[in-house]
């Protein structure tokens, strides 16, 4: 039987470092050799960064943007280990940080590690590319809970990339993040962007397509945190056998390009 995949979980004390570490416990495939959290935080099993990094084969971090990057620019000083990271909301500088660990270690970074969120993906980019640019317009809701800090989500940019894809444009020239006042009409190719976040809502992101006399609705809604923790576990596996570069859970499904 092979050896267990040595796992490290970064954020250990949030509810996704939680969730994460009770998903890896409970697979045979895995060994949960280290949490950490912040520098200077203990008790709870918790140690050091250099330390667990020391002893993982693959580090899981569900933190924030600039921890992650930080974190990547220190498992590429080390020359490893490699890195699943589910964090969203990056700057240009955060993601150039990545990128560059990215060409020493294997990083797979998503902005969702749902099954059915990536599937929903290349559903969205099928979509776009098979309507013309002035048939449709295209709208992005999302919802998360009351603690999420980012908006939109990073899975709402991700579908909203995809879209953009399927249309043959960029989605930093045509999306719409937000809508107050005298706007005016809607612009032509414009992809929208609308935010809730309250109570406890895990995450639930549609994308609409409307059509003169139809819409076209594309939807997924997430049940619990379980199924972020399987997809991230499912990177882990498949991203350690891997040569450095940058990844995304399309590469980890095999699903490649549309």
């Amino acid at each position: 039987m092979p050896q267990p995949l040595k796992i490290a979980i970064v954020g250990a004390l949030g509810r996704m470092g939680r969730q994460m570490a009770e998903t890896v416990a409970a697979d045979p495939r895995l060994q949960l050799v280290a949490r950490f959290h912040r520098p200077g935080s203990t008790g709870e099993g918790l140690v050091e960064r250099d330390e667990a990094l020391s002893l993982a084969d693959v580090v899981i971090d569900f933190t924030t943007p600039a921890a992650s990057a930080e974190l990547a620019k220190a498992c590429a000083a080390r020359g490893g280990p490699a890195l699943v990271i589910g964090s969203t909301g990056f700057t240009a500088s955060e993601l150039a940080a990545i990128a560059a660990a990215a060409k020493t270690i294997a990083i797979v970074r998503s902005g969702s590690y749902s099954l059915g969120l990536n599937m929903l993906t290349g559903l969205v980019e099928q979509a776009a590319r098979a309507f013309e640019p002035d048939d449709c317009d295209i709208e992005i809701l999302e919802a998360h809970h009351r603690f999420k800090v980012d908006a939109p989500s990073g899975t709402a940019l991700m579908l909203g990339e995809a879209a953009a894809r399927g249309s043959g444009i960029e989605l930093d020239d045509v999306a719409r993040r937000a809508r107050d006042g005298l706007v005016g009409p809607r612009d032509a190719g414009e992809i929208g962007f609308a935010v809730l976040r309250g109570g406890g809502i895990v995450g639930e992101h549609s994308v609409s397509f409307l059509a003169e006399g139809e819409t076209l609705t594309l939807s997924h809604a997430a049940g619990d945190r379980s199924m972020f923790a399987r997809g991230a576990i499912a990177a882990a596996l498949w991203v350690a056998r891997r040569p450095p570069g940058e990844y995304d859970m399309r590469d980890v499904l095999g699903f490649g390009a549309v």
